[in-house]
């Protein structure tokens, strides 16, 4: 089912639910996954147990050097509502069309002329050993929650796996992605809500930047802050109360339903 949005056909949880009803059944001992596939709240019975260290979390653009150098009115092929959302804002000519696939079909559209160009995640790319693309840096366009990042779930039962686990896990890259996690958490957002998040771990600091949007890009609120690590969950929150509260009607029900 290619032709719609993940978010109209079970969102998220279309890869993870499997994994969580072996985890369940006694099947596996853990799942790992793309940490940006995972729903924000976890299935009962299962705990999120280790990250590896994060890779690149920035974009690649395929079709163009640059979003400035698309041509106007090109057509780009996304699924992702956050890249739809912060195309349109920066370049409102461009026409975002559903691309769905693997990383070959997107590519091979892009390749055979049926779009112009596509943004993927340099992570996904690199994993892939697929040198190609333009990367965008993250003052143009921030990165969806949990991007670059590879988690490991296990029953939250489960002592002896969730030792050997925390024995491998990656802990800036942890503290990071809970971080962005719990700004998604508080906003109360869905697959089609459009939300950029990014927490840069130093020592026991955090950086934290966040972006929601409307669909077609014409609202962005945007906010941020620099603080203790131990103070991110409260301050989190906190950040998107106040970015709700200044957001239109429009904007704020993409997150709270009304």
């Amino acid at each position: 089912m290619q032709d719609k949005p993940l978010a109209e056909i079970g969102g998220k949880a279309l890869w993870t639910k499997e994994l969580d009803a072996a985890l369940i059944d006694g099947r596996i001992d853990c799942a790992v996954h793309s940490m940006k596939d995972v729903e924000t709240w976890l299935r009962d019975g299962i705990a999120l147990a280790a990250m590896l260290p994060r890779a690149d979390v920035r974009e690649r653009l395929i079709g163009a050097d640059s979003i400035d150098a698309l041509p106007r009115g090109a057509r780009v092929g996304t699924s992702s509502p956050r890249r739809a959302a912060q195309l349109k804002a920066m370049r409102p000519d461009l026409v975002t069309e559903i691309l769905r696939g693997n990383v070959a079909t997107r590519i091979a559209k892009v390749e055979s002329g049926a779009i112009d160009a596509t943004l993927l995640a340099a992570a996904g790319l690199d994993r892939l050993g697929v040198a190609v693309g333009a990367t965008v840096e993250l003052d143009v366009m921030m990165p969806a929650s949990a991007q670059g990042a590879v988690g490991i779930t296990a029953r939250a039962d489960d002592g002896r796996v969730l030792a050997l686990l925390a024995a491998i896990n990656h802990r800036d890259t942890f503290a990071a992605v809970s971080v962005e996690r719990g700004f998604l958490a508080a906003l109360g957002g869905t697959c089609h809500s459009p939300v950029a998040a990014l927490a840069t771990i130093t020592g026991d600091r955090v950086a934290f930047r966040a972006e929601i949007m409307t669909e077609d890009g014409s609202e962005i609120e945007e906010g941020g802050f620099e603080a203790a690590l131990a103070d991110a969950p409260g301050l989190v929150a906190a950040l998107a109360a106040d970015m709700l509260a200044d957001a239109s009607p429009g904007l704020r029900s993409l997150f709270t339903g009304g």
